[in-house]
């Protein structure tokens, strides 16, 4: 499929510019997650500047916007950006800089915000044109990597305003700053974790330092909790399954000489299949009762957070079949992402879908890693991922991919 003759990877390179401005623009003023007013302003006033979009604002909550390209039939399919920064100071002294103290978007999200903003711009003509029939719904979603005060991120709350409703398949891509420009990371499956959140309490009698025999101590207690808790993912979960319990922050205590009367125990758990997640739990209800043999008690709660990112196998294909088609040249590494987090993964549940990783590394030598302070990409990625997308899309509403089909039809 071209575009005023060009076909979509030379359209993609056309615009890298476009792209650059775009990406850096964001970067400069980065928003925390349910705070991206200023962002949702600018990527609907781009999309309506684009020509041809019905854009939606206030989708699912205040920040959340979708465009739709639409013929009124044919099949139905989304691509997803997240758009929220992360409460970090940034440390490189690029030009283009976080001018927000404290915030910095240190996971990609102002990239993949103006990939998607591309894909949109490559795509509007063929709709207005009449070359391609279906709909495509460009979702730009807020609040991918904090939640609220009800423990959601921004994918539920579109979600449950039917974004994703009568939609067929839905793809999305993140930075890889471990792969190099010219490198994907694709995986079948569970591809990123579960994400939950436990805090606990381990009640005593406390006292006097100097007289311990005469009451109960809940920092004494925590040493076999610990040890429970850090037993549970080597001896608990088989070796063929991903876990990890990690204990985050501890807190008691007020003086040297008072035992105090409880201990605060805050962590994180990761699994990838719903059973490990539910094994997980139990036996760590099974570690903190291990506090009633030594004359305490406990308080405990778990918050479910985003469910692991389970990747579709045949929407995969899709993807890799557009990478060697336009990119047969590049690397794809077949492997799972760690277990890290991705609210898409509520997206993944609902619908067919894929999320794939974009190497992005600038090759100095520096490890620029997601979420720290020197985190940056090399922008050569910006028009490859919004090529890829868009290609894909179009593959999909020409009918030259399909869920239904046992392989992909020849591109």
């Amino acid at each position: 499929m071209r575009v005023n003759d060009k076909p979509i990877r030379e359209r993609a390179n056309w615009i890298s510019n476009q792209l650059v401005e775009w990406r850096r623009t964001l970067h400069q003023y980065p928003e925390l997650s349910f705070q991206e007013f200023q962002t949702a302003k600018f990527v609907a006033q781009t999309l309506r500047d684009i020509g041809g979009i019905d854009v939606q604002t206030g989708v699912g909550v205040d920040t959340g916007v979708v465009g739709v390209l639409t013929s009124g039939d044919g099949p139905t399919i989304a691509v997803r950006a997240d758009m929220d920064a992360l409460p970090i100071q940034e440390e490189n002294e690029k030009a283009y800089r976080s001018k927000n103290d404290g915030v910095m978007h240190a996971c990609g999200h102002d990239a993949h915000t103006a990939i998607l903003l591309g894909v949109a711009t490559i795509l509007a003509p063929l709709f207005q044109s009449g070359e391609l029939k279906g709909t495509v719904k460009f979702v730009f979603q807020p609040a991918e990597e904090s939640t609220d005060e009800y423990g959601l991120s921004g994918s539920p709350y579109m979600i449950r305003a039917g974004v994703y409703d009568h939609v067929d398949a839905a793809i999305a891509l993140h930075m890889c700053p471990w792969l190099p420009v010219g490198a994907v990371q694709i995986n079948d499956g569970y591809s990123m974790a579960n994400v939950d959140v436990f805090r606990g309490k381990i009640y005593g009698t406390g006292g006097h330092g100097a007289y311990p025999e005469l009451g109960t101590d809940p920092i004494w207690m925590l040493g076999p909790v610990m040890q429970a808790l850090y037993g549970i993912t080597s001896r608990k979960v088989s070796s063929l399954d991903a876990a990890v319990i990690s204990i985050g922050r501890i807190q008691a205590g007020s003086a040297s000489n008072i035992i105090p009367t409880e201990i605060f125990i805050e962590g994180t758990m990761r699994s990838y299949t719903p059973e490990v997640r539910d094994l997980l739990e139990l036996e760590l209800k099974k570690a903190f009762s291990i506090v009633g043999n030594l004359g305490g008690s406990y308080s405990l709660h778990v918050e479910r957070g985003e469910p692991a990112l389970n990747n579709h196998s045949v929407v995969n294909r899709w993807i890799t079949k557009t990478v060697s088609e336009i990119y047969p040249d590049f690397q794809i590494v077949k492997k799972p992402f760690g277990l890290g987090g991705e609210d898409f993964g509520y997206v993944s549940q609902k619908i067919p879908s894929s999320l794939f990783f974009l190497g992005c590394a600038i090759q100095d030598g520096v490890k620029r890693e997601l979420h720290t302070p020197i985190f940056d990409i090399d922008e050569a990625c910006l028009p490859i991922g919004t090529a890829i997308l868009a290609q894909t899309v179009v593959h999909f509403l020409n009918g030259k991919v399909s869920l239904s089909a046992n392989e992909m039809l020849e591109v």
